[in-house]
């Protein structure tokens, strides 16, 4: 922070001399952690390993990484304290950055790009300066600080201008994981990022309008927000794939934050060993809502009521509750509703507290400790394993999926026949071990888990291509935030799976936050013109009623359709464009991809495979369509569009996977084909 002063004759070099003094103020902090003696503040070895691990992270939080700009940006605002200006600005002059950093005397040389007096710099217009004078951008090359850029908000005489250096960092090539965008958020965007933290939100965003950014930027903004909160009740972001994960993972440590976890949803239902695969039909009808109603009668069914009193002898004195009395006891436990093995754990005590209240009728005083004693007594304990059994939710699954009549039972008016059939193994397994599962299969199981004893609640939960998930899928993400809020992320006209969201209203339901917010981002960031209109020749016919991206860049990007013969004609247009600079992906039907990376191998070309890093040597990846969801790259090259179409089990399905790998180009795109194209094409 500081009090504006009129820049000398060079100010480039004066913005420089901040950069370097930030810097070594944040090497300070880091040093004076690293410095830290904690040998004599511990109790024991317990709190000592848990403040060495906050002190390590800590150290990680302030590393200054040589190519990631400290600051970005600059405001000067206009008035002096008590005037108009925003909360904590005071007319002064504040550098906007990812991370605080303060010199010695505590005063901040950079300013968190979350903290209240940073929003101008996203929000502030010509027509809301928001008591901005002065709003200024850096441009670097590398690590070195190269450009600025000003902007005078207040100043009626200079029109409003598309920033040159915010187009330049839009477009920049993407070579690497994926970056953040805190030096490029847009207004629409940092509304939805500085959200509350107690609701949750939908964001419906077309390809490139920056949506998985922008969970990530909430995500790192919550948690500065309410820090302390959110490092009790956790964190979690849910992508599609590891592929995805992994090109993710750099954003929020480059923020300074490394508490968040990370997750499929098939990580979070690992309950069991996934072996198997369904086929379409029957992953729908197993990942349908009405399952969770099939599998809740199937654990409840254990339940029966009581036929024999239960008799406890104590001493020289037999105390007996008779059976009606038991049933009333069973039928109040189901009537609360609560969970399974809750309720199991509740009914030796309320057995006991029966006998209790004989005892004390006949003259004693017993206290807690009797009750206790009583609960656990071989009678009580025997009716209890009687009426109210345990339940193995894989054990229950696999009967459920073996045994016809069991399933029949208790799918009775949820479930036709024909879905029953649909879903039954053919040949039953002989153990859990050894069961086939398939990944519906375990989200049925999680399930059950929670039906049987609660899932653990997360503060907070972000889930990436939110669109492809069954109903069953949302519940058991749903389940991991009961008491927390979720940003959900996705793309309706996205969505290639048999049992994709048909609408987000429908989706916060399963998610159990029919509450939600829905936002909607239009405005498109990466993908260039010519290729988002292409692409978007496809809505009408995978999701009426969507409204296009528009894309914003000035730089209108390369597009072509090519007619080529065979794979040489695919690995010549590789080879064009590794003559420039970025990242070039390689996206092709999942059954050609031998022949594409035979014919890239005989061609000396090298390639990487979807989530290995790309380097300035090797920036090919030659991309199954099946997973290039929620991946970019700077050029693309789309290997038989028809094809991508085949691949899949439907049309519909098939030309939103088409959708996807058309608009993974940041820069340009190659088509290339040798048979015909899709007719929706055009």
């Amino acid at each position: 922070m500081s009090t504006p002063v009129d820049d000398p004759l060079d100010p480039l070099s004066r913005e420089r001399s901040h950069l370097a003094g930030s810097r070594a103020a944040l090497r300070a902090m880091r040093e004076d952690v690293e410095s830290l003696d904690i040998s004599d503040v511990t109790a024991n070895w317990v709190n000592a390993e848990v403040l060495a691990r906050q002190i390590d992270e800590r150290i990680k939080a302030l590393a200054d990484l040589s190519d990631t700009p400290l600051f970005f940006g600059r405001l000067d605002y206009l008035h002096a304290p008590g005037a108009q200006a925003a909360e904590g600005a005071q007319g002064e002059r504040f550098y906007i950055g990812r991370r605080h950093v303060h010199d010695a005397e505590g005063d901040p040389m950079v300013i968190d790009w979350r903290a209240p007096v940073s929003q101008p710099f996203y929000r502030a217009s010509k027509n809301a300066p928001m008591d901005v004078a002065l709003r200024r951008r850096f441009g670097y090359t590398g690590g070195d600080l190269t450009a600025y850029e000003d902007e005078h908000l207040s100043d009626p005489a200079e029109a409003a201008r598309t920033s040159k250096l915010l187009q330049q960092e839009i477009e920049r090539p993407r070579v690497g994981p994926m970056r953040d965008i805190v030096a490029t958020i847009q207004p629409e965007q940092d509304e939805i990022v500085r959200s509350g933290l107690g609701g949750t939100v939908c964001v419906q965003g077309g390809p490139g309008t920056g949506k998985t950014a922008v969970g990530l930027h909430r995500v790192a903004y919550l948690l500065y927000a309410h820090r302390e909160r959110l490092a009790r009740t956790g964190t979690l972001v849910i992508g599609p794939n590891k592929s995805f994960l992994h090109y993710i993972e750099q954003v929020l440590p480059a923020l300074g934050e490394l508490t968040v976890r990370q997750a499929t949803v098939d990580d979070l239902v690992a309950h069991v060993e996934v072996r198997g695969t369904d086929d379409a039909a029957a992953a729908v009808i197993k990942g349908d809502a009405r399952m969770a109603e099939v599998l809740r009668r199937a654990v409840y069914s254990h339940v029966t009521m009581p036929t024999e009193p239960v008799v406890v002898v104590r001493g020289s004195r037999r105390w007996r509750v008779p059976a009606y009395e038991l049933e009333e006891i069973v039928r109040e436990l189901l009537a609360r509703d609560i969970r399974y093995g809750a309720a199991r754990e509740a009914l030796p005590q309320r057995i006991a507290h029966a006998v209790l209240v004989q005892m004390e009728r006949s003259g004693e005083a017993p206290d807690d400790r009797v009750q206790d004693a009583v609960a656990r007594n071989s009678a009580v304990k025997a009716a209890v394993k009687e009426v109210w059994p345990p339940v193995d939710p894989a054990k229950l699954v696999l009967r459920l999926l073996a045994d016809a009549g069991f399933l029949a039972e208790h799918a009775a008016g949820v479930l036709d026949e024909d879905e029953r059939k649909t879903i039954l193994w053919a040949k039953p397994a002989r153990s859990v071990k050894a069961a086939k599962w398939s990944a519906a299969d375990a989200v049925l199981i999680d399930e059950v888990c929670d039906l049987v004893s609660r899932t653990p609640s997360l503060g907070h939960v972000v889930i990436d291509e939110a669109q492809d998930l069954s109903p069953m899928q949302y519940r058991a993400v749903g389940r991991r935030c009961t008491t927390g809020s979720a940003t959900v992320l996705g793309d309706l006209a996205q969505g290639t799976t048999p049992w994709s969201t048909r609408s987000w209203d429908e989706a916060l339901a399963h998610l159990g936050k029919s509450e939600g917010v829905i936002e909607e981002l239009t405005a498109g960031f990466r993908v260039p013109t010519d290729v988002i209109a292409y692409a978007s020749r496809l809505l009408p016919h995978i999701a009426p009623g969507l409204t296009p991206v528009a894309s914003i860049r000035e730089n209108p990007g390369f597009f072509e359709v090519r007619t080529v013969s065979g794979a040489g004609g695919v690995v010549d247009a590789c080879g064009e464009l590794l003559r420039w600079e970025g990242s070039i992906g390689l996206i092709a039907a999942d059954a050609r991809v031998p022949v594409l990376a035979e014919a890239l191998s005989a061609a000396g070309l090298t390639y990487l495979d979807p989530g290995e890093e790309t380097t300035r040597q090797t920036r090919l990846t030659l991309v199954p369509a099946s997973l290039a969801k929620g991946l970019e790259y700077d050029y693309v090259v789309l290997d038989e569009p028809q094809a991508v179409v085949d691949g899949e089990p439907d049309e519909r399905t098939g030309l939103r996977r088409l959708y996807v790998a058309l608009t993974r180009a940041v820069s340009g795109l190659i088509v290339v084909h040798g048979g015909s194209l899709p007719g929706q094409l055009g």
